[in-house]
């Protein structure tokens, strides 16, 4: 049984807007991941920064334009909450980025195996 030249142009179509599509996601997974690293170096150097300080040491944390004071400990636990997040969502991004770059190799081979088979 063959397929018709419609039918599998069509088909090939399909896959092609398939693989481009996945092509797309994963650059911008891609960059949501560098985001996340970059912010979460940024979150690990404030918070060794914080951990050298003594504990009655003022910190004031950027609230809109101003600045308010905190207490040392909510500050340290503030960054630890807000890294085990990030490590979350990283994470999330990578399964992501997994799923996308399948989706795109089986693409890739679906396209290949029509050419090799002629579509019958």
């Amino acid at each position: 049984m063959s397929i018709s030249n419609e039918a599998l142009q069509k088909l090939l179509q399909e896959i092609e807007q398939k693989a481009a599509f996945s092509q797309q996601q994963i650059g911008i997974v891609k960059a949501q991941i560098a985001a996340k690293n970059r912010e979460g170096r940024i979150l690990q150097l404030t918070s060794s920064e914080v951990g050298t300080l003594p504990e009655d040491t003022n910190v004031y944390e950027g609230v809109g334009k101003m600045f308010v004071w905190s207490p040392t400990a909510e500050v340290k636990q503030r960054l630890t909450a807000e890294s085990e997040e990030l490590k979350s969502e990283t994470s999330n991004l990578e399964k992501k980025l997994h799923y996308l770059e399948t989706t795109y190799k089986n693409s890739q081979q679906n396209i290949e195996q029509l050419f090799r088979t002629g579509g019958g």
